[in-house]
């Protein structure tokens, strides 16, 4: 049996279908990707599996539990940090300690906490508050905070989106290190195929909404550690890619959405210009059928 199961899991929100017959299955240690476009319903999916939302339909199950609720087996990196302004990355990373383990010494919480503080570089920066630190270093305190509650499974909903181009790289880097050091089980979504097949072990495209799916299951058989600059010339790599985009591609494509709209037309009817017009009967407005009246008027001679 898988160590992360979704069987037969849809979603929707006051009848608006989002997800539709979701079938997943994740080994422990496993690293997989789930790539797909805006709006299609990643983040709905991460946070079914995280226990945030409940679904409409199907089973969620994690080392053969199910899932109904949040819980301190799953970890979470949103894309927006989520961090408390007012704490430093210290207090930030120890609050979550605290929470998932209230019987530690404190003695033992401090020494747990800067160890997740140097596996992600950031010791020189343990006390400072997140307005003092850049995007990246925001997220390597989320990544940390969320490692450092060991979680079963760690869940990172586009983590590196917001991010320029050379730091989501930087940070992709420090995921993949991370991973390799404590082979956690990762869910990662992404909609970046590029960066799925960068940092995972199987990447899994989820079609275009309403009621989107997951398609095929695409295995990486890159070797590791990937180097990021042999890797664009890998031609395993270019056809993982071309398939996975000619599959989203093809998914966007065939979802046509049906709008019924119920039009009213003003009540307005067009000019009858067969009424002659004089310089004295002329006027600005026009002349319809509906403003024309009879009268019959009698002269005594």
């Amino acid at each position: 049996m898988a160590y992360l199961e979704l069987n037969n899991v849809s979603k929707d929100f006051g009848g608006t279908p989002v997800l539709k017959d979701i079938n997943l299955s994740v080994e422990k240690g496993e690293f997989v990707a789930i790539v797909g476009f805006s709006g299609a319903g990643k983040t709905t999916l991460i946070s079914l599996i995280a226990g945030l939302l409940k679904p409409s339909a199907g089973l969620l199950k994690l080392n053969d539990l199910e899932i109904t609720e949040p819980g301190p087996d799953r970890g979470i990196v949103f894309q927006n940090y989520s961090l408390l302004p007012w704490l430093t990355v210290f207090e930030n990373i120890l609050l979550a300690v605290e929470a998932v383990n209230p019987n530690w010494t404190p003695e033992k919480r401090q020494e747990h906490v800067e160890k997740y503080i140097a596996m992600v570089n950031l010791t020189p920066a343990r006390d400072k508050k997140p307005g003092e630190l850049s995007g990246g270093m925001r997220q390597r305190v989320s990544v940390a905070r969320a490692l450092a509650m060991d979680p079963q499974i760690l869940l990172l909903d586009e983590p590196l989106s917001a991010l320029d181009a050379l730091t989501r790289a930087t940070l992709q880097d420090e995921i993949s290190r991370i991973w390799s050091e404590n082979r956690k089980t990762v869910v990662l979504i992404t909609n970046d195929p590029d960066e799925g097949i960068y940092l995972a072990d199987r990447i899994i495209p989820l079609t275009a909404g309403p009621n989107a799916t997951l398609g095929p299951s695409f295995k990486v058989e890159i070797p590791r550690p990937r180097d990021r600059k042999s890797i664009n010339h890998d031609a395993h790599f270019k056809q993982l890619r071309r398939e996975i985009v000619e599959f989203m591609l093809g998914s966007k494509q065939d979802r046509h959405m049906a709008i019924t709209k119920k039009l009213i037309l003003p009540d307005i009817e067009p000019e009858d210009l067969s009424i002659p017009r004089t310089m004295t009967s002329w006027r600005k407005t026009p002349i319809r059928k509906h403003e024309l009246k009879e009268e019959s008027v009698e002269v005594k001679p």
